[in-house]
């Protein structure tokens, strides 16, 4: 057989491959250095760990024998075996998960969705425009949009998409700012549908979102709600949004696809989920007029939703074939405000679910919804111990901790990087070990601080400048 000189078309995708990523880089020259940055930090981790093992004179290892290096020694190698425990446990479901395909259309319910919308401009004109370009039947689909006493030109661009949009579309203004939830709650009353679908007004469906978000319905019987599957809109040039994107992806196709297989999951999101009438009916004065210490509940109004479904004994699933995709903080200060607010909102609702997790309140499948609820839990118990084990470390030998710590990140993170590459993009998913870096010393002190103050109200974003 002749020999065939495959060297010149080698050599020509190598220069496509690197012209790409001169051009990428670029493009985004800020994206290019955290990155670089982020993988220099973790190898030097590496490097300065190993070191730090075999010097044991400055490692101290003495103080490992005394009665508080024992304590401290036993704790770590408790938490690790939990979490490792936990992860194989997820990591078991999540490999049982299937997505339900979608109904034949005479098989769809008949669906009301939902849109609040507060200072979100020409974002809810887009959001309103791919939902009635969805792949639903027409005589089954309601759209309601409700303003909530905006104060930018979000009714404008509600009328606009109304005079395009015609009968299929009922757009409403609140008197006043009364909270997503009270917008949501006249939605819930005013809607006609068999299912209720609710959509954050700064979010894009795909045409096959809502078959896919309802079939579940059809298929299970005991289904009370379904989570979709959210996405980074706004991730092409900001960092942050490039970041969480990867962290919303392994949050909801691996966790709460695992979540899915016990029937148990624990918070359908705002920017996309869907509701049996009846389940909602049943707890929808309640939710309404929730308070907590006192107050009114104005955030978290998702996860109380889903609480109070699951308390009901019904299924919570997720739709991995589902996609909506929605704009996240760009800024610092908005990122470390929405998981504030996040986090109040988990601290009480695991409080309300204690009510009645470890009682009868389905026939089956308790077992699983235990476990993620103690689980949850476990980690808002170990905040404030988990800090001041940290302290302590760090007070014995800084370097190592440090160097250790890093050398973690960059272990767990690995399996984020490996499942966003294999499900998604393999250039993008790299952006997880910056975020872990970021999570972990930047955004540390959050599930603290909104156990302590889990009593404030507050939406904490809402005057923050909104994404276009």
């Amino acid at each position: 057989m002749p020999y065939k000189n495959n060297f010149p078309k080698q050599k020509e995708k190598t220069i496509r491959a690197h012209n790409r990523l001169v051009n990428k880089i670029k493009s985004n020259p800020r994206a290019t250095i955290v990155m670089f940055a982020t993988a220099v930090l973790l190898l030097l981790a590496v490097y300065l760990f190993l070191f730090w093992q075999l010097d044991y004179q400055n490692m101290h290892l003495e103080q490992i024998s005394t009665p508080v290096g024992q304590v401290v020694v036993w704790l770590g190698l408790a938490l690790l075996a939990i979490n490792a425990g936990y992860f194989s446990f997820i990591l078991y479901r999540f490999f049982k998960y299937r997505s339900i395909p979608s109904v034949a259309s005479d098989e769809l319910p008949t669906v009301t969705v939902i849109v609040p919308a507060y200072n979100e401009g020409k974002q809810v004109y887009a959001t309103l425009k791919s939902l009635a370009n969805s792949d639903f039947p027409i005589e089954k689909l309601q759209l309601l949009s409700i303003d909530d006493g905006s104060q930018d030109d979000t009714w404008y661009w509600m009328q606009k998409a109304k005079k395009e949009l015609g009968s299929r579309v009922i757009i409403s203004q609140q008197p006043e700012n009364m909270g997503k939830r009270h917008a949501l709650y006249r939605g819930f009353k005013e809607g006609n549908g068999d299912i209720f679908v609710t959509v954050d007004s700064d979010s894009i469906v795909t045409k096959d979102t809502l078959r896919n978000l309802v079939s579940p319905f059809v298929v299970r019987k005991n289904c009370g709600a379904v989570a979709g599957n959210i996405r980074v809109l706004n991730n092409k040039k900001a960092l942050l949004p490039k970041m969480l994107d990867v962290s919303f992806a392994v949050s909801f196709e691996f966790v709460r696809s695992a979540e899915s297989t016990l029937n148990s999951v624990l918070c359908t999101p705002g920017a996309l989920a869907a509701y049996k009438r009846e389940s909602v009916f049943n707890c929808l004065e309640k939710w309404i007029n929730q308070r907590f210490m006192g107050k009114p509940s104005d955030i978290g109004e998702d996860r109380a939703l889903t609480n109070m479904i699951l308390a009901q004994g019904r299924d919570v699933l997720f739709q991995r074939n589902a996609y909506a995709f929605t704009n996240v903080p760009e800024t610092y200060e908005g990122l470390y405000k929405m998981f504030i607010r996040w986090g109040r909102s988990n601290v009480r609702e695991n409080i309300e679910m204690a009510k009645y997790v470890f009682a009868d309140f389905k026939h089956k499948g308790k077992i699983g919804t235990r476990v993620l609820f103690l689980k949850q839990s476990l980690t808002l118990l170990i905040s404030y111990p988990g800090l001041l084990f940290m302290l302590v470390l760090l007070a014995w030998h800084p370097l190592l901790i440090l160097s250790a710590t890093l050398t973690t990140i960059l272990i767990f993170s690995t399996f984020q990087t490996v499942f966003y590459a294999k499900r998604h993009k393999v250039s993008s998913s790299f952006w997880s070990y910056s975020y872990s870096v970021l999570f972990t010393f930047a955004l540390f002190w959050i599930t603290p601080y909104a156990i302590a103050t889990a009593a404030k109200s507050g939406w904490l974003t809402r005057n923050l400048p909104q994404s276009s």
